[in-house]
């Protein structure tokens, strides 16, 4: 039996045994997507699996008050992994895990949670949501400066790729792990870099995005750099996207594939992406929950921020990849806004809400803009209805408070929390005087 094989409490027993496993380490996320763990020894396994273990969650952001601060972690026996970079000898693994109250319920604010009840409700109408994200990262000398280890540019290799080597290794620890990987690559900026995933259901996706972000700077550590997801470390180069490819099927069947239309798209895929065009700016703090989101999110660097779609265009804010005859499956929505910093679980969640407003609301779907978006004035903007995702955090901060959609999606608990959370970011980020404040204006003020 493999780690990918085992589902059971059981089965997990067993290969714990087989690989001689001393610790388990229990990951959870807290409300901003940061990974939280603490590790268990193999003695303690069974009554994890039976009753969950105990901890204090009044210091996980987003998570209890003090005066209701008792938490229980139950490990989800579905993503057992060995973690491959610690001593076999004495072997490691990782579950997930699903956060509850000491009566056994779960908690409205774990965001795993938050996603699997939006996919419960998908999965009554007999649908499942599939997930393909692209997540660029960059690879620096030190966790301290933006100094790179290349000038290499899109596809380049050999000796303008000084990472190839880390990717290497990240792609195979990845999939040791029983993730699959569809390519990689350098990116367009010089030292960044993008490792494509295999798609996969909307929950498994999501602890790929978290477990992807771990290997991808232990590795980094490994070979004595560090690697960074932040939206935008270096002015004037293009910023870190997570492009995220999303379908919905039925069975075996994409439900957003038709082959009578001329886009080859279905009424479903429609209002599925009318749906995301209509609601982008709501759920655009969550898909770029920082500060750094939007110096990214600006023109001119490939970052959409125009609400349009396209086949073709690459600055419209949702992209549908050509059909290729034979390949019905692989039809879907490309959605080129989201950065790799946010918490996928909020993040996936809110998308997923979008698409089906549109669908149970009957969104009309406009016509795509072919056009270079960027390269359009105020005015032609406005004659085709485009309109722009917010411009900083606290504007689209400002947009999640007026949002039903969002409150239903997430709950008031992480709702509340969210934006309480923002809102103290942005206070800190506006107070504070920046260095480019001091360069340009204290030699002449």
């Amino acid at each position: 039996m493999t780690a990918q094989s085992a589902k059971t409490k059981d089965d997990i027993i067993r290969l714990v045994k087989e690989h001689n496993v001393k610790f388990i380490r229990l990951w959870f996320t807290d409300i901003l997507g940061q990974v939280k763990s603490f590790a268990i020894t193999t003695e303690e396994l069974e009554g994890a699996f039976d009753e969950g273990m105990g901890f204090d969650g009044s210091s996980i952001k987003g998570y209890a008050r003090i005066d209701e601060s008792d938490m229980i972690a139950k490990p989800d026996p579905s993503t057992f992994q060995l973690i491959p970079w610690r001593p076999k000898e004495k072997a490691v693994a990782r579950m997930f895990c699903d956060i509850l109250n000491p009566d056994g319920s779960p908690y409205e604010g774990d965001p795993r949670y938050a996603l699997k009840r939006n996919l419960a409700r998908l999965n009554d109408r007999g649908y499942t949501f599939y997930l393909g994200p692209e997540l660029e990262f960059f690879y620096f000398k030190n966790s301290q400066s933006t100094e790179v280890l290349d000038e290499g540019g899109y596809f380049d290799l050999t000796t303008l790729d000084a990472a190839s080597d880390l990717r290497r290794e990240t792609v195979l620890t990845l999939e040791e792990m029983g993730i699959k990987v569809e390519y990689s690559h350098h990116e367009v900026a010089p030292s960044q870099h993008e490792i494509d995933l295999h798609y996969a259901d909307a929950l498994t996706m999501a602890d790929n995005v978290m477990t992807y972000r771990i290997v991808v700077k232990e590795i980094a550590t490994k070979y004595g750099c560090f690697a960074s997801f932040m939206p935008k470390p270096i002015s004037g180069q293009n910023g870190n996207g997570m492009h995220t490819h999303q379908s919905l099927f039925k069975g075996n069947e994409n439900v957003f594939y038709d082959a009578n239309d001329k886009y080859y798209l279905s009424d479903i895929a429609k209002k599925y992406i009318a749906g995301l065009l209509r609601h982008a700016p709501e759920i655009t703090a969550f898909a770029n929950q920082w500060v750094n989101s939007y110096k990214r999110l600006i023109p001119g660097y490939e970052a959409p921020v125009y609400i349009a779609w396209a086949r073709r265009n690459r600055s419209a804010l949702v992209r549908i990849p050509l059909y290729k005859p034979g390949k019905e499956k692989a039809t879907r929505v490309e959605l080129r806004s989201p950065d790799p910093a946010c918490n996928p679980y909020l993040a996936f969640s809110v998308m997923l809400a979008a698409g089906l407003e549109g669908i149970e609301k009957n969104y009309e779907l406009p016509e795509p803009i072919e056009k270079d978006i960027f390269r359009l004035d105020d005015e032609e903007k406005e004659e085709l209805g485009i309109r722009s995702l917010p411009g900083n955090l606290i504007q689209a901060i400002e947009r999640v408070e007026e949002s039903e959609l969002v409150r239903r999606a997430l709950g008031d608990h992480i709702f509340n929390n969210f934006i309480t959370s923002k809102k103290i970011e942005w206070n800190e980020y506006r107070t504070q005087v920046h260095p480019y404040e001091l360069e340009k204006y204290l030699p002449i003020l």
